[in-house]
């Protein structure tokens, strides 16, 4: 396995990297949007039960903002820059400029494509899960990250096929997971961060106005409820755990409530990972 680069920042200066327009490089995080959360404060954060706490730098996210003006003039909408150029059904991610150190990925082999053009009629599955073939899976490094530390991976697993489906989310936890979504660790040496730790986290979040009055989340779930959200999420959950070899990596995953979704009828996940 090959080992994640050491990125640190100390040898580098603000002259040493200009900024450029576009998607940031590894070397651009580091030195103009160094992390404002820490591995612990994240998983807190993930595990609060508002997704809405996590965020991407400010001055990155003003970046963004400009940059998607220009693909939505070229491509017509971040959909269709997404569908027609980013994401490549059932191939590697080569165009990031923020690169995983996952070296074997088995669940993510190259499709050999008909060589007569022609589409596939294999149905597609009900669902995502371990089984979903990859012509249905574009697993992309996310090109603007959350404000995260050098050393964790924002790994975006985007699918043609639902995350969220009638024969995974109860009838009775529908709503929850409507306004919460879904999510899970993986590969921890100790359990998740407590939501009762919030409180002494939520200060890395004052600069984006974030206070606990403002949180969106349901009130506690009972243990029959907390059941079906762990059956909700099962799927996510074994797929993130065999890609992300639990010896070799800690994971935290989630995936956002609709109301969160910033591409509407595109189903992703983020895997936030750390090589041990």
């Amino acid at each position: 396995m090959v080992q994640p680069a050491q990125c640190s920042s100390s040898s580098l200066t603000a002259a040493d990297i200009p900024l450029r327009s576009g998607p940031p490089t590894r070397e651009e995080l580091l030195v103009h949007y160094p992390a404002k959360f820490t591995w612990t404060q994240l998983k807190t954060f993930v595990n609060s039960g508002d997704l809405g706490l996590l965020k991407r730098d400010r001055k990155l996210q003003v970046r963004y903002d400009e940059w998607a003006l220009g693909v939505k003039e070229e491509y017509g909408s971040i959909v269709n820059y997404l569908t027609n150029h980013r994401l490549r059904w059932g191939q590697p991610d080569t165009l990031s400029l923020l690169k995983s150190s996952l070296e074997v990925d088995p669940l993510f082999p190259v499709i050999s494509h008909p060589t007569n053009g022609a589409e596939s009629t294999q149905i597609p599955p009900a669902y995502f899960s371990c089984e979903t073939p990859s012509q249905y899976i574009s697993i992309i490094q996310n090109d603007w990250p959350y404000s995260v530390p050098a050393e964790i991976e924002h790994t975006l697993i985007w699918t043609k096929v639902p995350i969220y489906h009638l024969d995974l989310v109860d009838e009775s936890i529908k709503s929850r997971i409507d306004q919460d979504g879904l999510w899970g660790f993986t590969g921890n040496d100790s359990p998740p961060p407590s939501p009762s730790l919030l409180p002494s986290s939520i200060g890395a979040l004052s600069e984006w106005g974030i206070t606990p009055d403002k949180m969106i989340k349901s009130a506690l779930a009972t243990p029959e409820e907390a059941l079906l959200i762990v059956r909700a999420g099962k799927e996510v959950h074994r797929y993130v755990k065999t890609r992300w070899a639990e010896s070799e990596w800690e994971t935290a995953w989630f995936v956002n409530p609709p109301r969160l979704q910033s591409v509407p009828g595109l189903a992703h996940i983020h895997v936030f990972a750390r090589h041990k």
